[in-house]
């Protein structure tokens, strides 16, 4: 018999399944239209066939998200190399993993369903499974059904049918594998129809945001399906679900990450409104006998927000497959906005507004606490002061010295310290590096808090962020000001330095933003910091000043409000050591996580010294058991 010479397609294949026989990544196109990518050897494969008849907006981007997916065009000329090519790579897996699942997905036909007149976006989501009627699959199914209880849009649950049948296939389309040739390749396919919810009219093609949210809900859900039958039904073993998600990062993961960081490096948001004049601002303010608002100096920009925005906005974050990474870029992409528009509004009442959009308000039960805090601890204490003071050299030669420690286990931190007369807030990090106001003196009781504050918090997270294959995560996320403030602040305590001086002050940061946000002038606070809650002038000035620089910044209240968020996180049983893998928000903490257990992220390369130190760990296990601020104070009072 002859043997038939290998076609195009055979060669196409042969190559897949070479590659995934050595455990190599996949990521080929399709002749006609689709793609197949698969990030290493997995027991598990998403496919996606368009539709002949219909069009079907969107719906691709469902499966794309997963580490192993297959998208093609469902023309019935093309079916006979489509099933083979599944095929091959369910008998190249089914030889690895001892099975091999597909699960197809599709959409329903919105044009024929009855529900067309409803508004867009008040559907509930919707799915239906399709599975084969095998008893050895009820605990995959009814698992299927679990994960996607889970998947909700605007508060609405969603809706879950099961259907047991030979036929797990779209309509008008053939199963992409018979019973038999499933049978014979050791694979499962399961259908996964999908309430196309995200889909308008024929002008309105499909809802970005809505789709985008379906996408992530939906991936996690699949991800669960896909662990429990690796766990049950092959011979792999995962530690946890989201180990089978993406590992390779696509070309434009790289590009938008390079493009973000750019822009956030072309600019230093705090250091630019943050005033450069405020010794000679305090001897006007002195001179007019505390009855005059300052007006503060700032440095000029160097650069042209808007044309720093038009190249924000040309980074392709729709490129971004992974829908975990493009929600932490389009979140910076929405930050690094606003901070441009608040540069371009500097000393204006539009910055307000900005900034009450990046920090936030001053909620009701912050100000609250802060009240508290300031009644019960005493206004006049030498609490701090006993032991006299350090000037910035000293200061900075403290801080080298502990930065030379790090340097010794991490030989690749660049931070440095500069003493620097623009620098009036005493003490500030710029990109990794402490910076020292040429003035500032410090009580020697306060210094080590303050290096463990600033160094081994601040400049640890920079340094540690750029050990991550992602530059945002030493830029910053999106919102990570809280997280990174209330870890610097719970540093203090855990060395023993968060003295009560200290929490007035952080208290009185959010009594003066709620003043300033309900209208106050600059002198009406300062007196209300010196009369009412007895702070000196001074500091009752410089209180004020940060507050109201550049037409009020409530960035100050995350001081008080990021400790008390991260004493309740340690309290429900949160480890610190995450928080150490870059500057991150509370909200992107199980997203960490996530791309940790991808191996997208490693886990943080430093952790601060004071954790090897028998009375700071003592403290975190104290606190492990649950406290509030209000605890502390009780216990500073024993």
């Amino acid at each position: 018999m002859t043997k038939r010479p290998e076609t195009i397609t055979d060669r196409f294949i042969r190559t897949i399944c070479t590659r995934l026989e050595d455990n190599k990544q996949v990521r080929r196109n399709l002749p006609t239209w689709g793609r197949v990518h698969i990030d290493r050897a997995l027991p598990f494969m998403c496919v996606y066939r368009r539709p002949n008849r219909r069009k079907d907006p969107g719906t691709d981007l469902l499966v794309t998200s997963e580490a192993s997916y297959l998208t093609a065009s469902g023309a019935v000329s093309l079916h006979p190399q489509l099933s083979s090519l599944v095929q091959s790579i369910a008998r190249t897996m089914t030889r690895q993993f001892g099975a091999f699942l597909v699960v197809e997905i599709w959409s329903d036909d919105w044009s024929r369903k009855e529900t067309h007149d409803e508004l867009p976006g008040t559907s509930n989501p919707g799915f239906r499974i399709l599975a084969p009627p095998r008893d050895d699959l009820d605990d995959v199914v009814e698992n299927f059904e679990a994960a996607l209880s889970r998947v909700k849009l605007s508060g609405r649950a969603a809706e879950i049918r099961i259907k047991r049948t030979t036929r797990c296939a779209p309509k008008r389309l053939l199963p992409i594998l018979s019973v038999d040739q499933a049978r014979e390749t050791g694979c499962v396919v399961l259908g996964l129809e999908v309430r196309s919810v995200y889909q308008g009219n024929e002008e309105e093609g499909f809802y970005p945001l809505i789709l985008r949210r379906l996408r992530r809900r939906l991936s996690l859900a699949r991800q669960r399906v896909f662990f429990d039958f690796t766990r049950k039904h092959t011979t792999h073993r995962p530690e946890h679900f989201q180990v089978l998600g993406r590992r390779a990062m696509v070309k434009a993961v790289w590009e938008v990450d390079r493009q973000l960081a750019e822009v956030a490096d072309r600019f230093d948001f705090l250091l630019q409104v943050t005033p450069v004049d405020a010794q000679d601002a305090w001897r006007r303010f002195k001179k007019s006998r505390y009855d005059r608002s300052p007006h503060f100096h700032y440095r000029p920009l160097p650069m042209d927000p808007v044309l720093l925005k038009r190249q924000l906005y040309l980074t392709p974050i729709e490129r971004v497959e992974d829908p975990a990474l493009a929600l932490l870029f389009r979140q910076k992409q929405n930050e690094l906005d606003r901070q441009l528009t608040m540069l371009l509004d500097l000393n204006s009442r539009r910055f307000l507004h900005g900034s009450l959009q990046l920090y936030g308000a001053v909620e009701g039960d912050l100000i609250q606490l802060a009240r508290t805090i300031l009644s019960r601890l005493p206004a006049r204490t030498r609490e701090d002061s006993r032991g006299g003071y350090v000037g910035a050299n000293e200061f900075a030669r403290r801080a080298e010295e502990e930065i030379a420690y790090y340097r010794k286990r991490h030989p690749s931190m660049t931070a440095g310290v500069q003493v620097r007369k623009d620098i009036v807030s005493g003490l500030m990090v710029s990109r990794g590096s402490l910076l020292i106001g040429a003035h500032a003196r410090f009580p020697a009781a306060r210094v080590e808090p303050l290096l463990q504050h600033e160094i081994g918090t601040h400049v640890l997270t920079y340094h540690n962020g750029r050990a991550q294959p992602l530059r945002q995560l030493y830029s910053g996320l999106a919102g990570y000001e809280s997280l990174q403030e209330g870890l610097a602040v719970l540093a203090e305590h855990l060395v023993g330095g968060l003295s009560r001086p200290r929490l007035r002050l952080l208290a009185a940061r959010v009594v003066a933003a709620r003043l300033m946000v309900d209208g106050a002038s600059f002198v009406e606070t300062f007196r209300e910091l010196n009369g009412r809650y007895g702070f000196e002038r001074r500091t009752a000035f410089t209180i004020a000043m940060r507050i109201y620089r550049g037409g009020g910044l409530t960035k100050d209240a995350v001081y008080l409000r990021g400790l008390s968020e991260m004493l309740d996180y340690l309290g429900k049983g949160g480890k610190l050591r995450p928080l150490f893998t870059g500057k991150i928000a509370a909200d992107h903490i199980p997203i960490i996580r996530e791309l940790q257990w991808r191996k997208v992220l490693q886990d943080p390369s430093l952790i601060p010294r004071y954790m090897k130190r028998l009375d700071a760990r003592s403290r975190l296990e104290e606190l492990g058991r649950g406290a509030t601020i209000i605890d502390l104070i009780d216990r500073r009072k024993k």
